[in-house]
């Protein structure tokens, strides 16, 4: 009974302590030759939206994005250091990635806004990165909208595992946008209360599952479990 779970990162798995959006000012500095008006919008965007959106607020013309890509990942390598010494892995993150990582049947990557040098440097930033298969996740320049990203993990993981078409999928995210990803792509939703959004917000967003944080491992590994049970 296989499934697929798909993490997003910052605010469910990280605390990035505001590393971010720091990331996000220097690479629009970087392209645009000026800082930005105002710090970028996350709330779960892609990063293709995120500086698409930084850009039209300024009434820049939009940049290659190859551009952008390079930027976004200079900033990132240049606080590396600074986000280890700031940020956190939330509570129960690690031992939820491990658990997962040891379960037959489970295949483990993410599904994140992040480009993926930035999500690779977040998760090794606390040791996560080894947790996850990476190679197979969907990242912010993937699309420019998250539910978009539900298929791109998922055919990169069908190929890589050969997964049959019908395995369960579930994510687990802190926006009320990893809600829409997942109800908008037909596959589960594990809402956690770890970002800016409380566990009523992401109800009220279609969430049916909604924890506080994801310490209690044994839980959510039962809850993986029935799902992979009711995709079979």
């Amino acid at each position: 009974m296989p499934l697929i779970v798909l993490w997003d990162i910052d605010h469910t798995l990280i605390d990035n302590a505001g590393v971010s959006k720091e990331i996000y000012a220097a690479a629009f500095a970087t392209v645009a030759g000026r800082q930005p008006s105002a710090p970028a919008v996350t709330d779960g965007r892609t990063d293709r939206l995120i500086m698409r959106e930084m850009f039209d607020r300024d009434g820049l013309a939009q940049p290659d994005w190859d551009a952008v890509q390079a930027a976004l990942e200079v900033a990132g390598r240049e606080r590396f250091e600074e986000l280890r010494q700031r940020g956190h892995a939330l509570p129960g993150a690690r031992d939820a990635l491990t658990a997962a990582a040891k379960e037959p049947g489970i295949i483990s990557s993410v599904l994140t806004g992040n480009i993926a040098a930035n999500a690779r440097l977040k998760l090794a930033a606390f040791g996560l990165d080894g947790l996850v298969a990476l190679e197979v996740g969907a990242y912010g320049a993937d699309r420019l909208e998250r539910a978009a990203l539900v298929e791109v993990a998922c055919e990169r993981i069908r190929a890589a595992y050969a997964v049959p078409g019908r395995t369960a999928v579930t994510l687990v995210g802190d926006t009320p946008r990893d809600v829409e990803a997942a109800l908008t792509s037909g596959v589960a939703i594990v809402a956690v209360a770890t970002g800016a959004s409380s566990a009523a917000d992401l109800r009220r967003a279609g969430a049916g599952t909604v924890l506080p944080d994801l310490t209690d491992t044994a839980a959510l590994l039962i809850h993986f479990k029935c799902l992979a049970a009711e995709g079979d």
